[in-house]
């Protein structure tokens, strides 16, 4: 069964990309304007660090792309979490909300914090966090003291939710909202994989108090290693470039640092290459939402998988296309990961939950039934702009 359906998704696959032979890589940068013309620009003026035209220029495209009043440009999507996290609220002790099923690096920035994750479960229909589940599991465990959410079981506050939108594709914002305002929690938006991405008519990343982008080489725009910070709150905005520009204090010659703070703002060299990739944002999802219609079509046709789709009312970016097995089994997915990947075609499994790596085994979690049913099943398969 394995090998039948290993040909059918390489022929997809294949004929989709329109790569008949060698490898077809699961996702690439798409340079294909003045990336050039821009980062030589940097290198011809000198202004190759964090203090540059670029920077300012970039964050202002962002800001303009999104519709979120502030954006600051930091040296990855990570940073931008760990800013967020921090600008939220989040103190050493705080339990924070997150998906099980998710990169890394989102359970990484909360524990920069020292603060805890609390993983909770997704949906199958967004492949974010499930609003009825979440508050369902908030009344079993949580209590409220002073105004502030608390887990029954270890006694921590629970300061916080961040909420991913997986693969592009926008989780239930309004409802997950709503959930924030019921139990007194401030709401963090990870988009570190959603540039692009709409959520009624609207960009991700109004709906959160701040929200993370990446622009990671494998993301759907990229600036080699980056990402930004949005709010629409002129105060955190402000905390937000002081905090990622390591505390310093304006002024014309002296070095005065007020707080403990971090190198996180972006090269400039770094911000021209995001400027360059900006400039053709609505090319690439164009491309990328053609791409992932095409892959509808086609695997439609197949009996064993279903090809993912955005939700109603969601406008996804589409930046990793995924199939799922309709029985899902770990040796079925392996066999075809295997498989495909010897002959080729570059696919990959969902990430590990985090409640499975060793340092994050402890850590407080809900029901994950439905995170470890995609964990056995899906797939993503290569989604590159340039097919």
């Amino acid at each position: 069964m394995a090998e039948q359906l290993t040909k059918k998704i390489e022929q997809i696959v294949r004929k989709v990309s329109g790569i008949e032979h060698g490898p077809v890589v699961l996702h690439e940068p798409f340079f294909n304007g003045n990336e050039r013309q821009y980062v030589t620009d940097c290198i011809d003026t000198n202004w190759v660090s964090t203090v540059g035209k670029y920077v300012n220029l970039f964050e202002q495209l962002i800001s303009r792309t999104t519709g979120v009043k502030h954006a600051i440009a930091t040296t990855s999507g990570t940073a931008a979490l760990h800013i967020c996290l921090l600008l939220a609220g989040v103190k050493p002790g705080d339990e924070v909300l997150l998906q099980a099923m998710t990169f890394v690096a989102s359970a990484n920035a909360v524990a920069y914090c020292n603060a805890t994750p609390h993983f909770v479960d997704v949906e199958l229909d967004t492949l974010g966090i499930c609003p009825e589940r979440l508050r369902e599991h908030l009344k079993a465990i949580g209590t409220m003291k002073d105004g502030i959410l608390h887990n029954c079981k270890t006694g921590q506050p629970i300061r916080a939710l961040m909420v991913m939108h997986t693969f592009g594709h926008p989780s239930r914002l309004l409802e997950l909202k709503q959930v924030c305002e019921e139990f007194n929690l401030k709401l963090i938006e990870d988009a570190a994989e959603a540039i692009g991405s709409e959520y009624h008519g609207r960009h991700v990343g109004h709906h959160g108090l701040l929200s993370a982008l990446s622009f990671n080489g494998n993301k759907t725009i990229t600036t080699g290693g980056g990402g930004a910070v949005l709010t629409n709150d002129d105060g955190l905005a402000q905390q937000a470039r002081h905090l990622t520009t390591t505390g310093k204090v304006t002024h014309l010659w002296e070095y005065h640092h007020d707080c403990i703070a971090y190198n996180y703002r972006l090269p400039n060299l770094n911000a021209a290459l995001g400027c360059a990739q900006l400039e053709q944002l609505g090319d690439i999802i164009m491309k990328k939402r053609v791409l992932a219609s095409r892959y509808k079509s086609e695997f439609a046709r197949v009996d064993d998988v279903s090809f993912f789709n955005e939700a109603p009312g969601a406008k996804s970016n589409y930046w990793l296309n995924a199939i799922i097995l309709k029985n899902p089994s770990r040796e079925k997915r392996d066999a075809l990961l295997n498989n495909l990947n010897a002959d080729g075609i570059m696919v990959r499994p969902l990430w590990n939950l985090m409640n499975r790596l060793p340092m994050y085994k402890d850590c407080p979690a809900a029901d994950l039934s439905v995170s470890h049913q995609l964990e056995d099943s899906l797939i993503n398969i290569p989604s590159s702009p340039s097919f």
